[in-house]
């Protein structure tokens, strides 16, 4: 039988609908891994905190995983930069059960909060600690700023979970180089493990075909965005690219935002689109610009496979699945040279690499791709040969399982070498003498 692993992901359920505030790529990410991990035969549970009373204790999850809701704190929606105080909660529930339930064989941290979590459950029970952090606070730091909103707890924190892991997934190089340069990590400690995508989940469709579905003029340029609406992700790069596309390349793309907090789009829902469609009007490529608020999962093909490219330019990012999506529906993508985003985008292959906050350069690149049929037909070939050679789910998750076999190996030879050591210092000592 398959080891037990749980799985703590504090903030980001494997259940919750991606496009809002706080669910994104962490949600996707989650999904997929107690998916395959539980198709594969290991007995998989994920923690998250619960945020609605009206939900069970315990759900059934992807794959045949259990996803138990962990009452810790208001059971509301609670923005994760506002979450460390009840960890101490959320923590005291996982001891109990694992005390009730037995110990799991793994634990997979992901996020920083989890982390901390999870050497918590190492210093109790042994348990051997698996850390895929989706973010440093390090990074996020040098970007943010003054507008980053997580307490200044969290560097000490996180340099105790790169301390007391046993294994690191770094989802991109980048990732793996943040985590030695400014976090000492032990190199070997780390495995680099993208992200994926699920062949079943996103394929090419005709793009006449899903333009009716949309409803989208078939013969306009369409330039796609698509995630979480935060300042972080860039989106007014994108709008201002886009004004240089319109008013001084005479390019008459429109763009197409879809993401959210509402079905419709709605500013009071999501600040965000307020802000942005200010900035647009004040660019003078308002009626260019048309938010489609949140969709799901199952619709999110139909948009990859009608634009004509897709475009996401963030401050940071330290994977970023939604370009791999992209591309395996066969659009290229015009992206960061940041993080997973130029991991995954071959420049002047599957798409381009651009500055994250250089507008001009951005409308360039989509001028390039536009205006040459003959190069984005190349491009859109050369993005589902990557992907699909490279960037499967299936792949992803199998080398994480792999990292927990190394992992489980590693801590029962410690284990049975202590023990032995335990024995031979028993045997050496005189009855009646304590070592």
């Amino acid at each position: 039988m398959k080891r037990s692993v749980a799985i703590i992901s504090e903030h980001a359920s494997p259940l919750a609908d991606p496009g809002g505030v706080d669910c994104g790529g962490q949600n996707v990410y989650v999904f997929h891994l107690a998916r395959h991990l539980a198709q594969a035969g290991y007995q998989v549970d994920v923690f998250s905190r619960c945020d609605n009373p009206d939900v069970a204790l315990v759900r059934p999850g992807p794959g045949g995983s259990r996803v138990w809701q962990v009452p810790a704190g208001p059971k509301c929606h609670v923005q994760k930069e506002d979450l460390l105080p009840w960890m101490d909660e959320f923590t005291q529930f996982l001891v109990r059960h694992c005390r009730r339930h037995g110990t799991y064989d793994i634990v997979h941290a992901n996020f920083w909060m989890s982390g901390l979590v999870g050497c918590r459950l190492k210093t109790t029970f042994g348990t051997p600690l698996v850390t895929t952090f989706h973010a440093l606070g390090r990074v996020r730091l040098k970007h943010q700023g003054a507008a980053d909103r997580f307490p200044p707890e969290r560097l000490k924190i996180e340099d105790r979970i790169v301390a007391e892991s046993d294994r690191l997934i770094a989802e991109c190089p980048q990732d793996e180089s943040d985590l030695v340069e400014l976090y000492r990590a032990d190199r070997d400690k780390i495995r680099v493990v993208g992200c994926g995508f699920d062949p079943a989940e996103f394929w090419p469709v005709d793009r006449k075909q899903a333009r009716k579905l949309l409803g989208w003029n078939p013969g306009e340029l369409i330039i796609l965005q698509l995630g979480r609406l935060v300042p972080r992700k860039g989106i007014d790069n994108v709008i201002h690219g886009l004004a240089h596309l319109v008013h001084d390349r005479s390019l008459r793309a429109r763009l197409v935002i879809v993401g959210g907090e509402s079905d419709e789009p709605d500013p009071a829902q999501t600040p965000e689109i307020g802000r942005l469609t200010a900035l647009a009007q004040q660019l003078g490529v308002g009626d260019r610009v048309t938010f489609a608020g949140r969709r799901g999962r199952d619709a999110l093909r139909y948009f990859y496979s009608a634009a004509d490219v897709f475009v996401t330019t963030p401050w940071y990012e330290p994977f970023g699945i939604t370009p791999l999506e992209s591309m395996a529906c066969g659009t290229p993508v015009v992206g960061s040279r940041v993080g997973g985003i130029k991991y995954t985008v071959l420049d002047g292959e599957t798409g381009f690499l651009v500055e994250p906050n250089d507008p001009a350069q951005l409308a360039d690149r989509l001028y390039t791709l536009l205006s040459n049929q003959s190069l984005a037909s190349t491009m859109r070939t050369q993005s589902l040969e990557r992907v699909n050679s490279s960037f499967t789910w299936n792949h992803s998750c199998g080398t994480i399982a792999a990292a927990y076999e190394d992992v489980w190996t590693s801590a029962t030879e410690s284990r049975l070498e202590a023990d032995q050591i335990a024995g031979e210092v028993l045997a050496a000592t005189p009855r009646g003498e304590v070592a």
